[in-house]
């Protein structure tokens, strides 16, 4: 296996692409990281499309078309069994929750890929100090996504260099304490709500921070995407100075759209298979799985918070689909910590995320997650429920 130098992806020598330039020969995940790095090399287009005759994965074995197929096919085999309605029901209304917070996550994804340079991200989150943690939460709270969305977006400030803690706290105070999902549960709970902001909140910060240990123990996987950067180096110098340089016209116009959306298609390739994964397995417990079992088995009590874990982990989907159906948990059962509980744990044992992780950042980094999150998650929800 090898390196993809521009992503970090580990790559299958056999089925990766291939470019050999200055006598080193270099394997990549994608055509977007082989054109990057042939564009940083000046290499000749008439290179790089030799590279590519014949390489390219044909559309039928893409595994994000493969995911997308069969829950199509499933779709239309509900037409005529009317057994699989309530599934096609369930996707399509999921669908309908989240299609814009993917692309939103997507697109900013792209942006960061065609206009942030990896030294900016590794400058300001990649040391091992506590204010990076400090540094990502705050980015999280303005990134108004569901986590489904910040997932593409966490993947990108990965693969631009970001420490491993500090995306692990990026991903867990995006989807609940972000400013979009702060109004929308101060709606719900009142200032009930500031108790499940803030503890999402403490448990992203406390997390990074033990994530920080385990990363200079090397228990879990260090980001090799990270640039170096010079002691001098200022990312506001820096700006300036491209930002001088740039001579907007209709040419850069195309040129930086047509860069964005490659960063999207890229980035896309990557998490997307998982998401529609996701979104077939919540349908699945939310069209089969009856809507009383929530509120009979989840009772302000240790029984009712585990209950709770595991019905969020299997059909946590979205923050603002989520959001309502947590606050139907305390409207009928009275217990906030358990609506915390859903909230939260949703986001650090959901299947998605887990898979994503694991793909992208590392095994051990998804094993840890859990291990390190959903305890916090539970004694706060222990206490949410002793207060309220």
């Amino acid at each position: 296996m090898a390196k993809d130098p521009v992503c970090g992806m580990t790559v299958s020598e056999k089925t990766g692409l291939k470019l050999t330039a200055g006598g080193k020969t270099h394997f990549f995940c994608s055509e977007h990281c082989l054109r990057k790095f042939a564009e940083k090399q000046d290499l000749p287009e008439k290179e790089i499309k030799t590279c590519l005759t014949g390489a390219r994965v044909p559309f039928y074995r893409n595994k994000t078309f493969i995911a997308a197929f069969a829950l199509a096919f499933l779709i239309l085999l509900s037409f005529p069994f009317s057994f699989l309605v309530p599934f096609r029901v369930s996707l399509l209304m999921y669908f309908g929750r989240i299609w814009w917070a993917i692309l939103l996550g997507l697109f900013l994804g792209g942006v960061i890929d065609h206009y942030v340079p990896r030294e900016y991200v590794s400058h300001i989150l990649a040391k091992s100090k506590k204010r990076t943690i400090f540094y990502s939460v705050i980015l999280g709270f303005f990134m108004s996504a569901c986590s489904h969305g910040i997932l593409a977006l966490s993947i990108e400030l990965h693969k631009k260099g970001a420490s491993t803690p500090a995306v692990i706290s990026f991903l867990l105070a995006s989807p609940w304490a972000n400013f979009t999902l702060t109004i929308m549960l101060l709606a719900f709970f009142g200032l009930k709500a500031l108790y499940i902001i803030i503890s999402a909140i403490v448990i992203a910060i406390i997390t990074g921070l033990i994530f920080q240990v385990l990363e200079r123990k090397g228990i879990i996987e260090t980001n090799e995407n990270i640039a170096e950067v010079g002691e001098g180096f200022s990312v506001t110098k820096d700006i300036q100075k491209r930002s001088s340089e740039y001579r907007f016209s209709s040419g850069t116009l195309r040129s930086d759209m047509k860069g964005v959306f490659s960063g999207m298609l890229s980035l896309g390739d990557m998490v997307l298979w998982w998401i529609l994964i996701g979104m077939g397995i919540a349908s699945l417990a939310g069209a089969y799985i009856p809507a009383d079992i929530f509120s009979k088995y989840m009772g302000p009590t240790v029984l009712g918070l585990l209950v709770t874990l595991i019905v969020a982990t299997i059909i946590e989907v979205c923050s603002e689909g989520s959001a309502p159906l947590a606050f139907e948990i305390f409207r009928q059962t009275g217990a906030l910590g358990n609506s915390f509980v859903f909230l939260m744990a949703g986001v650090v044992t959901d299947y998605t995320e887990i898979g994503l992780i694991w793909h992208n950042v590392g095994r051990k980094t998804a094993i840890w997650l859990p291990i390190v999150a959903v305890p916090q998650v539970i004694i706060l929800g222990i206490i949410a429920n002793i207060i309220f």
